[in-house]
């Protein structure tokens, strides 16, 4: 709200003569125009107090401006901001060019002034009509309004003639006051050009971006998502290491995959590699390879990870999880470029784009002494953070139906979540992430007897972690899922996620043939994580 005119009337001195008294208040008016203009560029903002100033300062009232739309056809005027009009009265003011003397100013670009509009034939009361002004002889004063050295509109008021005040004072401050207009109009299109145009970049990047993660199978348009493979493409040609960070189920080896896939090493091979997955005593050899007779059972030579990914790129996954011994050896891999096999002497030059990825604060590792400083420091050249699912929630429902039609396809079945249940989905938490939406809708579709999921349903198959803000009803303890027309138990999916009993492990690992990595990754877990549960359950029978 602008401050009261009582609060902006300088002091009035009895003797001072009536034209300092008026260039007094002229100051004023341009001071507080100016401070308007300084906090918004808001034409409706800044316009309209500017016309009420005129009145209440100078006396020139029934302030408008009028603007030309120029597609219109015929090219027509209308009052666009106006103090001391009624609605009526603003609506009424549409001028063709030409026409009266706010038209003849349109069309000619010239200020006029009307002494008397009594006396003035051009002068046609259309918005104000004469009954409503004072019964003295009234003024009427229209300057031009330019953008460009183009007219396109105009400026103008009313004025009791009989006032102590030169019309050619009022003229002279209207015709400064209609070059400010003219300038706030400017600078209000070009900001609106200027929006336009970001708008129209953000949404080309948005949708090119959109369709890189679609090429590189990645789902979603969050935005944060979309930051993160904007910097994933930037550094992508590039031979400096990235280091993938964020939780568990974020969709690590999928943007390594991209990562890989749009650089220029995409004809060459991508290798993955577990680290948490691997037991210590074996990762040497995995990952540099063994010679004939290196140990008991190596009956022949065996390349290792880096030399198989020669030329592309190679993924180590959790390399939060490699042991102090291990990371020695990377270490002097990474200054080297060459790789000494177990049981080995000659080095062999490997040329490979090293990308890692953990859950882990590395920083915090290293900190307690865990991780080595100098080999955070070697592959965290470019450190990316891959958004959590929370911080993905508007793409959850893309998300959910990519996976409950993939479940659909591989097993045959016919599921779908109505609107409210996928609204649930949303709601959830995810302390999983994508890997644990991905595993719910699997069980669902496997294990639900509806074709039409309901939220109630679903309530089911979701975990009841600390982190659930709405957690389902209670159920019993022992009542198992059924498999639908199988009448055996198979998860108890509403259990917490940090608790699988000795049952649900040896049921999902019968599901999955035996292979523990499959069990696990179905309930969420790392390899490690599984095999620990299970024997812990086991000693615990």
């Amino acid at each position: 709200m602008p401050p009261p005119l009582t609060a902006l009337t300088p002091p009035s001195d009895p003797g001072a003569a009536p034209e300092v008294q008026w260039r007094a208040q002229e100051l004023l008016l341009m001071r507080e125009v100016m401070r308007l203009i300084g906090k918004s560029l808001a034409p409706g903002v800044v316009l309209r107090e500017m016309l009420h100033l005129m009145s209440e300062l100078l006396g020139l009232n029934r302030g408008r401006i009028v603007l030309l739309d120029a597609d219109a056809e015929p090219p027509t005027a209308r009052i666009r901001h106006a103090y001391g009009l009624t609605q009526a009265e603003v609506a009424r003011g549409v001028y063709a060019v030409g026409e009266g003397v706010t038209g003849r100013v349109l069309a000619t670009g010239q200020p006029i002034l009307v002494q008397d509009i009594d006396a003035e034939p051009l002068f046609l009361a259309r918005s104000v009509q004469r009954a409503q002004l004072p019964p003295d002889t009234v003024a009427f004063m229209a300057l031009p309004i330019e953008v460009n050295h183009q007219t396109v509109g105009v400026l103008a008021c009313h004025r009791i003639r009989s006032r102590r005040r030169h019309l050619n004072d009022d003229m002279a401050l209207l015709q400064i006051l209609a070059t400010l207009v003219g300038q706030i109009l400017q600078l209000h299109s070009l900001l609106q050009e200027k929006t336009r145009d970001l708008e129209a970049r953000n949404a080309l990047l948005a949708h090119a971006l959109d369709a890189a993660a679609v090429r590189y199978g990645i789902i979603g348009n969050a935005s944060a998502l979309l930051q993160a493979l904007h910097e994933l493409e930037r550094v992508s040609h590039s031979q400096a290491s990235v280091l993938l960070l964020g939780e568990s189920g974020t969709g690590k080896e999928l943007f390594a995959r991209a990562l890989h896939l749009s650089s220029q090493r995409r004809d060459a091979p991508f290798i993955k590699v577990n680290c948490a997955a691997i037991p210590d005593s074996l990762l040497e050899s995995e990952l540099f390879g063994y010679e004939r007779g290196a140990f008991t059972g190596a009956a022949s030579a065996r390349a290792g990870w880096f030399e198989q990914a020669d030329g592309g790129t190679i993924f180590l996954d959790e390399i939060g999880d490699m042991p102090l011994a291990m990371q020695t050896k990377l270490l002097r891999t990474l200054q080297e470029g060459t790789v000494v096999r177990l049981g080995g002497k000659r080095e062999t030059r490997v040329d490979v784009r090293l990308v890692t990825a953990t859950h882990r604060d590395l920083e915090a590792e290293v900190a307690r002494g865990n991780f080595r400083q100098d080999l955070y420091y070697r592959i965290s050249v470019v450190p990316i953070r891959l958004p959590s699912l929370r911080e993905r929630r508007e793409d959850i429902r893309t998300l959910a139906l990519h996976f409950v039609n993939r479940a659909n396809q591989a097993n045959q079945r016919n599921v779908h979540l109505t609107p409210a249940a996928l609204a649930r989905l949303e709601a959830h938490p995810w302390p999983g992430n994508i890997r644990e939406l991905g595993n719910v809708i699997e069980r669902l579709v496997l294990l639900t007897d509806s074709t039409q999921v309901s939220p109630a349903e679903l309530e089911r198959f979701l975990p009841r972690g600390k982190a659930d803000a709405n957690p389902p009803p209670a159920l019993p303890p022992h009542a198992p899922t059924m498999a639908a027309g199988s009448g055996a138990p198979l998860v108890r999916a509403y259990l917490p996620a940090d608790s699988h009993p000795l049952d649900e492990l040896q049921q999902m690992l019968a599901l999955h043939r035996g292979n523990q990595s499959r069990a696990a990754q179905a309930l969420g877990l790392t390899v490690r994580q599984f095999g620990y549960r299970l024997k812990k359950a086991q000693r615990g029978q």
